[in-house]
């Protein structure tokens, strides 16, 4: 069964608190996601290989480390995983980005894939998929199953939040793969909303209805 890493750190909690917040606006939620994207990203990365190389400093030589191995794809799920992007690659910028889109079929209640769009060789990279809220978990894990499809290997899902529904629903369709949130809540209510949640992250990212 696949991990679920549950990131406490102080700054997280205390943005996460104001995106939580009805009375945050547009501009300060996407302000707001898009730093805790970034803050996530160091735990996220933790387990990213390094090799040791020299370094000729003004003063001397130093052994250092560097980055070594794979390279890094971020898939957000459209639209509201777009929000969490630019957070991301301010500490990854050669990251490459894919975009997977999906919605929901109003008889099936299945996800249906609209839009894909991905680096040619993902089947080399280590690839976050990025969503703010895993709520059933049935985009989450239809969007981890295309990239599988695709060819994809290693893959990571980075959420801000999560309900233990789509948590457990994302742990049975991929045990392979590890879950990053910085909080999960309570449950889901009767139209799929994560309580206490934040609300539609999409929306709140870009100020529609």
């Amino acid at each position: 069964m696949a991990d679920v890493h549950v990131l406490n750190h102080p700054l997280i909690q205390h943005k996460l608190s104001l995106i939580r917040d009805e009375r945050t606006g547009s501009k300060e939620f996407r302000e707001l996601v898009e730093e805790v994207a970034m803050l996530m990203a160091y735990e996220v990365t933790r387990d990213f290989a390094l090799q040791e190389i020299e370094v000729k400093t003004p003063v001397a030589f130093a052994k250092s480390k560097v980055l070594v191995g794979r390279k890094v794809g971020l898939v957000p799920i459209l639209r509201a995983g777009l929000g969490m992007v630019d957070g991301m690659l301010r500490l990854i910028p050669a990251a490459k980005v894919g975009h997977v889109g999906l919605y929901r079929d109003p008889e099936t209640l299945l996800p249906v894939e609209y839009y894909c769009k991905l680096p040619s060789d993902i089947a080399e990279r280590d690839l976050i998929v990025i969503d703010p809220m895993l709520a059933t978990g049935g985009s989450a894990s239809a969007a981890i199953m295309f990239l599988k499809d695709r060819g994809a290997k290693n893959i990571k899902l980075m959420c801000l939040i999560a309900a233990p529904e789509g948590v457990l629903a994302v742990q049975n369709a991929h045990p392979d793969v590890d879950i990053f949130v910085a909080a999960v809540d309570e449950r889901l209510n009767e139209h799929g909303y994560i309580v206490p949640g934040l609300g539609d992250a999409g929306d709140r990212l870009f100020g529609t209805k």
